[in-house]
């Protein structure tokens, strides 16, 4: 089976707990803290591995939660390459109010990344035997990255014969589109919108923006991920617009990442863009279904599918 490849730079040891509710001033008491390996890139190996795939996460740590983080992914059993890094690795924190159902989101920014330490973050994705087939480009750009670093990728991704899919934001998401040569983009609409310059309103504008992207040469793919609405697809001049089969709603947190680590896989393994749509959609769906930062199970993946195909 092709080997995926995921490079985060700016990973981070995920912590979720829940608590009545989030007021001022009071102290809150709080469930037992789950603890994550987590980050974009990470979490896309994490399924790739949950559902069967060959996984590899090449990522820079340091200081505490770089080590906590080191451990939690060889506790999962997950290929990884951890990069040394001089900073300390971040933390980042989610509380979900039991009483309300409503979700807080605490992102925590990272360490800056000298040159040197990204050289070697290139030097572990260039030594990686055998050579990936994908390679996942997921998650923020910590401070100290230029935006030049994504030229750097495509440059290795051609050398090795391997397939660049970034899932950006901001003003990465803006240069990766600007420069092309990605094989796939995951753009929400929220970064649609900012990559066009304009509001999305309507599914009219969805498709008009994907058009203009592809018109511009921005991916060969582009999937527009819409959340509980499922997705649209652009590939050359067909697009295509693929449901979300319905569930519970209990964490968003890691759905984009499942749903882009789903895609890969199947992509890898063959199936058609059709198919890996739909499955990384169930694998979206899959991980809102799960509490915290807890990411989908296989079952769960496999149920939505099936019920997607129920539903015609």
């Amino acid at each position: 089976m092709p080997v995926i490849a995921s490079l985060t730079l700016n990973p981070a040891m995920d912590l979720s707990v829940s608590t009545a509710r989030v007021t001022s001033t009071e102290k809150l008491r709080c469930s037992l803290p789950r603890h994550d390996p987590g980050g974009g890139g990470i979490n896309v190996a994490r399924v790739v591995a949950t559902l069967g795939g060959e996984a590899v996460a090449v990522y820079p740590a340091g200081g505490p939660f770089g080590d906590l983080l080191t451990r939690a992914l060889d506790e999962l059993g997950l290929a990884h390459r951890p990069v040394p890094i001089a900073g300390d690795t971040r933390e980042s924190f989610t509380v979900d109010e039991f009483e309300t159902g409503l979700q807080y989101r605490f992102v925590l920014p990272g360490p800056s990344l000298s040159p040197a330490e990204l050289a070697r973050c290139l030097e572990a994705l260039t030594s990686l035997d055998p050579a990936p087939a994908y390679l996942v480009l997921s998650g923020s750009f910590p401070p100290g990255v230029a935006l030049t670093f994504y030229d750097d990728l495509l440059r290795l991704t051609r050398r090795i014969g391997a397939r660049l899919v970034a899932d950006l934001s901001g003003e990465p998401l803006a240069y990766a589109a600007h420069q092309g040569g990605a094989y796939l983009l995951k753009p929400s609409l929220n970064e649609l919108s900012t990559l066009v310059g304009r509001a999305i309103t309507s599914e009219v504008d969805q498709e008009q923006a994907l058009r203009g992207l592809m018109a511009k040469g921005c991916a060969q793919i582009i999937v527009l991920s819409l959340g509980a609405d499922g997705a649209l697809v652009a590939y050359g001049e067909r697009l295509q617009r693929l449901r979300s089969p319905q569930g519970p709603v209990v964490s968003a947190v890691g759905a984009g990442d499942s749903m882009l680590g789903a895609i890969v896989l199947a992509l890898a393994e063959g199936r058609s863009l059709y198919e890996a749509v739909r499955y990384g959609i169930a694998a979206g769906t899959a991980t809102v279904m799960r509490p915290g930062t807890e990411l989908c199970h296989r079952e769960d993946v496999q149920r939505l599918l099936q019920l997607g195909d129920g539903n015609g």
